[in-house]
């Protein structure tokens, strides 16, 4: 499959911001021994990578709006927009932790139509359009894992403080929870078969839009199904996520809602 126009663009956008972070980050190891620590550095390395972004894409879509993790709403000419997290992962950024990666979806008159999780580190880049599929770098076709029994399962969270008892009634029932800490490049995996099932989040705590939106399209795109927890479908703005396979999804979804 060629690589549709609209993923050409958001990727030399992420590969722009791929080139600062990788400079970035390995400047971390040296900062880790200082006395003040690598947070303001990493702060920076974030919000440059986001203008650089930004700078890329006004440039190739100009009158596109954007929704941004660093520099918020900015609002565009048409109902366009792009929705960037140009650091998923900063935490394990900031520890050296090689487990991070850039988030750009485009909404559409409200609905998301394309998705892009790049891993610098891996240089790993996963992506989606509407009605296309999803694919890795390489022209790759990515498939949802067709595991269907729950106790074969590796299920990935950010909910590893276990909001409402959900990590205890699940953990009995699966393989393993892992929380690595970058929701977008987790839900990627999802896509690839890597994990069974990613969740997240309450109405009132969790990931943000731009943590979701463009790795929860990509599961979509993959044969897999995404929405809240409780199964409704507004996952990209209401802060809590369950996406996975036909089969896994269905089985954590009820056992996550089981009063």
């Amino acid at each position: 499959m060629a690589t549709p126009a609209i993923i050409t663009v958001m990727s030399r956008a992420a590969e722009r911001a791929a080139r600062s972070l990788l400079r970035d980050y390995n400047e971390v190891e040296n900062l880790q021994v200082s006395i003040k620590g690598p947070g303001d550095f990493v702060s920076a390395a974030d919000k440059r990578a986001e203008e650089l972004i930004v700078e890329e894409l006004s440039h190739a879509k100009p009158g596109f709006g954007f929704l941004l993790e660093e520099g918020g709403e900015i609002e565009g000419k048409i109902n366009s927009r792009f929705i960037v997290d140009p650091l998923d992962g900063t935490t394990n950024f900031l520890h050296g932790i090689p487990h991070w990666c850039i988030s750009i979806a485009l909404e559409e008159d409200g609905k998301i139509t394309a998705g892009l999780v790049l891993d610098p580190i891996r240089d790993e880049m996963f992506y989606a359009v509407k009605g296309q599929g999803a694919w890795m770098r390489g022209n790759k076709r990515l498939r949802v894992s067709g595991r269907r029994d729950l106790n074969m399962s590796v299920i990935a969270t950010n909910d590893s403080l276990n909001f409402d008892s959900r990590y205890d009634k699940l953990k009995p029932r699966v393989a393993s929870i892992r929380s690595f800490g970058a929701t977008a490049l987790e839900l990627a995996y999802v896509a690839a078969g890597r994990f069974d099932a990613f969740y997240g989040g309450t109405p009132k705590r969790g990931p943000k839009p731009w943590d979701v939106a463009a790795g929860a399209f990509i599961v979509r795109e993959a044969g897999g199904y995404a929405s809240e927890i409780n199964g409704m479908a507004d996952h990209v703005y209401n802060q809590n996520i369950l996406a996975g396979n036909e089969y896994i999804y269905d089985q954590v979804k009820d056992i996550l809602n089981a009063k």
